[in-house]
């Protein structure tokens, strides 16, 4: 399988030669699997040390003729905290205990059960990640994807670029984007933020962002763009390629798939 490769200007340059694993078949069950696994959970949980900040606990004693005893006063055995006394006579408010205003919960959620992961096999994991970077270059699953394409047929997959383009300025780089992806793709290649509509403005998440296109680099290429999403050789995971479904549009340097043939052999 073949790619061509662009150059600065947009234009096709030469073609070269796409690693073998390009013609395996693609793992939908697997990736999924792996999507599932890698899914975390946001931990959350009260304070420690909430509701039993008091020195309530053990200050009041069940004995009988013992003083501060609770013993034939009409009162629940539960940890409570003095407020004032006259004499041998105590005002005492309940606290600490779950059932009491104030007090501490009784069974509250526990961080460290929420950081546990699912174990994925490292040859699943390969194989998801390649079947992540296969259906990058396949027209039927990029298409299904996008709603706006609506099964329509995509050219030139994957959309290869020369090492030298990431030198160029943002303004430079967006020209060559719309001269390689054409109009309907290079609208969904650029990062858009917008102002959400509704109640969801008040609650933490005035904006939301769409997740434009990923430019694949090689693990020593720089570049400094800031409009789309880049990733690493090293550093590439099937969340990057697949999250949200199979198919992302994703353009890759050169230098970039050549390393991919050496990882992923």
């Amino acid at each position: 399988m073949k790619a061509q490769v662009f150059d600065s200007s947009g234009k096709k340059s030469k073609e070269i030669e796409l690693p073998k694993f390009f013609n395996e078949n693609i793992r939908e069950d697997i990736v999924a699997k792996v999507l599932e696994a890698k899914k975390i959970k946001q931990p959350y949980a009260p304070s420690p040390m909430s509701g039993n900040q008091s020195s309530a606990s053990g200050i009041l004693s069940h004995r009988r003729h013992v003083w501060k005893s609770d013993r034939g006063k009409g009162l629940s055995r539960i940890p409570r905290k003095i407020f004032s006394r006259r004499g041998s006579q105590f005002n005492w408010e309940g606290a600490t205990a779950p059932s009491t205003r104030g007090g501490r919960r009784a069974h509250p959620p526990k961080i460290l059960k929420m950081l546990t992961r699912k174990k994925i096999n490292k040859k699943e994991m390969g194989i998801a990640l390649k079947s992540a970077i296969i259906a990058t270059a396949n027209s039927e699953k990029l298409s299904k994807k996008y709603f706006t394409l609506k099964d329509e047929k995509i050219k030139n997959l994957p959309f290869v670029i020369e090492s030298k383009v990431l030198g160029l300025k943002t303004k430079d780089f967006v020209k060559l984007l719309k001269n390689i992806l054409e109009e309907k793709l290079f609208g969904l290649a650029l990062r858009i933020k917008t102002m959400r509509s509704g109640k969801g403005k008040l609650r933490g998440r005035k904006y939301k962002q769409n997740a434009g296109m990923l430019l694949v680099t090689g693990n020593k290429e720089k570049t400094n763009s800031k409009i789309i999403d880049v990733a690493k050789v090293g550093n590439l995971g099937v969340n990057d390629l697949a999250n949200g479904g199979l198919g992302r549009l994703t353009v890759y340097t050169e230098e970039a798939i050549k390393e991919l043939g050496e990882k992923l052999k």
